[in-house]
């Protein structure tokens, strides 16, 4: 792992895998996830099959700058927002994906990268397509995976799914690993494993236990509003990729991201809800090798 400036107020945690001669793809985790949500063996074999790697944390996440002088009140912003006062949520919320997007597009300049393919998952996945809407010139390709376009009328999570996310994060590290299992509720029905949950929790907790920045990601995400507009207009090779076991982003959240970006290819899975479960690595790694060649 290394950490690298990506501007005058941000430094970003990466790491990468194989040549980098090899054609570079910048993996975008989603909400509250560090980069190791990323398996490091899915990046070893994605990367054994000729492609550049580079995995890191977003900011507020993990072992990326931390914006400690503005906190939020999840409450209080979800309250804001749900009763329309938006000028209240704006004033809680430092950044938007925009800026989260050019944090990604800043690892890529200070690695010398100039253009990349990017694959970016759930709110990854929505800060990919602002890399892609922004600055389509720096990216080659776009793998928008188990995500959604800003239209709060897609891509909306179950209630039980809902409440596990906006539920609190226990503080000390036993409580904090056996709350993972309640995850599986988006998780593929046929391959949900809560061992393999139970130890990315570990790990994650180990690395950085930080839910401080949930609040400020969750702001960025909802305060900036529906992409539809700009993604009618994208002209990048797109590829969306989502599972139909999907509760958390429902695959309608997929289905609208490729009619809307012209030209997109459409890659529903089966066995796939909001996760990417090994059982079903070979099948992503064959999709993004192709798009990505």
């Amino acid at each position: 792992m290394s950490l690298i400036d990506v501007s005058s107020e941000v430094s970003i945690a990466y790491e990468s895998f194989g040549d980098p001669e090899d054609p570079p793809v910048l993996l975008v985790m989603g909400f509250g996830a560090q980069m190791l949500a990323w398996h490091e063996d899915f990046c070893r074999a994605l990367a054994d099959r000729g492609r550049y790697v580079i995995r890191y944390d977003n900011r507020d996440c993990g072992l990326s700058t931390k914006f400690d002088d503005y906190p939020v009140d999840m409450g209080a912003f979800i309250a804001a927002v749900t009763s329309g006062d938006i000028p209240a949520a704006l004033a809680m919320v430092p950044y938007r994906l925009r800026d989260m997007a050019d944090d990604g597009l800043g690892l890529l300049t200070a690695l010398g990268i100039e253009r990349a393919h990017v694959v970016g998952a759930s709110m990854g996945g929505m800060i990919a397509q602002t890399m892609a809407i922004a600055c389509p010139e720096r990216v080659l390709s776009l793998t928008s995976m188990m995500s959604s376009t800003g239209e709060s009328e897609y891509g909306t999570a179950g209630p039980e799914a809902q409440a596990v996310l906006f539920s609190p994060k226990p503080a000390d590290r036993e409580r904090y690993v056996a709350a993972a299992e309640k995850e599986l509720v988006w998780a593929s029905k046929r391959y949900g494993d809560a061992v393999a949950l139970r130890e990315l929790a570990a790990d994650s907790y180990d690395r950085s236990y930080y839910p401080a920045g949930i609040g400020r990601q969750l702001g960025a995400m909802v305060l900036s509003g529906s992409r539809a507009d700009a993604l009618r207009e994208l002209r990048t090779p797109t590829l969306v990729i989502h599972g139909l076991d999907d509760t958390l982003i429902d695959p309608g959240g997929g289905r609208r991201t490729a009619e809307l970006v012209p030209g997109a290819e459409l890659l529903m899975i089966p066995d796939m809800g909001h996760d990417r479960p090994r059982e079903l690595w070979p099948r992503l790694i064959d999709a993004l090798v192709a798009h990505t060649g």
